[in-house]
């Protein structure tokens, strides 16, 4: 039985096309697909990620606790709001989860964790937290709205009564405030999102987020599915946990260096596995592809290099460029001409850094080589 978010019915009033996702019900579009992608890339969209899961850790050892608990460290978080992107890593380095920590109190911080993973997530949190004496607090009472696009902040601001609308406006990149809303509807307001455009992340009551969805249709902000959010995040360059990275995977062989902080005095869980693999050669990589001949890159399908064989890992078609583009995952060293085995023909496609798209843009080489 697959659960459903407080918008079920209004994805389904809208013609949405549902499919089960991490075991919810939810929309991969309402219509076109690549309209909805569009939209955001040029305009505003939102999509309902209230399947995300929202967790509260309190205790006056929360910060201790999450120096310990995750790659990226914490203590980068000063101010009241601030947000971190980081790996929550087993004894080997592999990735149990990628996640969003938020400081909001020395005894407060909140995490958004992946739907997929949601149970193993909570179970392996709540093991570790014992020692620290931490009160670990899933919030199901929540829902969220990514609103997301060149023009999403602005619409939302708009909703937003008077005297919180310029605090919203300079709320910062990876920040987040708690605020009124419209009809006084209680925020919680990050600037983030996992499109490559800006906009906000909102987390609001379940009572209230259907409220807060028409809202946003009548300011013009256009419902966007999975699918789109799933070729926004791709051009973007944004691992997908489950495909491209899991427990076997360590952050050094999924492009996720920049979320390790082997800061000093600081045992991480994963640390020693981490540190190990980077002294002995880390024997994987990631890397993009560009295909230039017709043809979709997909999840599973043969890479083939002159040092040796790897696999797609997310492909699919880019609205923005009109090309296909995938992650792959190859072993470390001179890859020369590359090609991928789609349906026993070899296709050949370049290796390019991603992310492939940014503000909008395709990435210098990434359309004309």
């Amino acid at each position: 039985m697959t659960d459903k978010t407080e918008l079920n019915a209004s994805h389904r009033e809208l013609g949405a096309r549902m499919v089960d996702f991490g075991g919810w019900d939810m929309p991969i579009a309402y219509g076109s697909q690549i309209d909805e992608h569009h939209a955001v890339r040029k305009d505003a969209g939102m999509f309902d990620v209230s399947h995300m899961t929202v967790v509260d850790l309190t205790g006056e050892r929360t910060r201790e606790f999450l120096r310990k608990l995750v790659a990226n460290n914490v203590d980068k978080l000063t101010k009241s709001g601030k947000a971190l992107y980081t790996c929550m890593l087993d004894e080997t380095g592999g990735v149990i989860d990628d996640l969003i920590v938020y400081f909001l109190r020395e005894d407060f911080f909140r995490l958004v964790v992946n739907a997929a993973t949601r149970a193993k997530d909570l179970a392996w949190i709540e093991k570790q937290a014992t020692a620290f004496g931490i009160t670990v607090r899933e919030r199901p009472e929540f829902g969220m709205v990514a609103v997301q696009g060149p023009n999403a902040r602005e619409k939302l601001i708009g909703l937003l009564p008077d005297d919180i609308r310029e605090k919203a406006r300079k709320l910062g990149k990876f920040a987040a405030i708690e605020c009124e809303g419209p009809n006084g509807m209680p925020l919680f307001l990050a600037r983030t999102g996992y499109t490559g455009e800006d906009g906000f992340e909102v987390v609001v009551p379940n009572t209230r987020v259907v409220e807060l969805w028409n809202l946003l249709r009548e300011a013009g902000v256009a419902p966007a599915g999975l699918g789109a959010r799933d070729t926004l995040r791709l051009e973007a360059g944004m691992n997908l946990y489950g495909q491209d990275m899991d427990e076997t995977v360590t952050p050094w062989e999924a492009s996720l260096a920049w979320t390790i902080s082997l800061d000093e005095g600081r045992d991480f869980i994963g640390r020693e596995a981490l540190e190990k693999q980077k002294a002995d050669g880390v024997p994987r990589v990631m890397v993009g592809l560009v295909m230039d001949e017709k043809g979709v890159l997909r999840h599973g399908q043969k890479v083939i290099a002159a040092n040796g064989e790897g696999e797609i890992l997310s492909g699919g078609f880019s609205p923005t460029l009109g090309k296909s583009v995938a992650f792959a995952r190859l072993p470390v060293g001179d890859h020369g001409d590359v090609r991928v085995d789609i349906r026993g023909r070899e296709v050949p496609v370049r290796i390019v850094k991603f992310p492939f798209v940014r503000d909008g843009q395709p990435m210098p080489g990434i359309v004309d080589g």
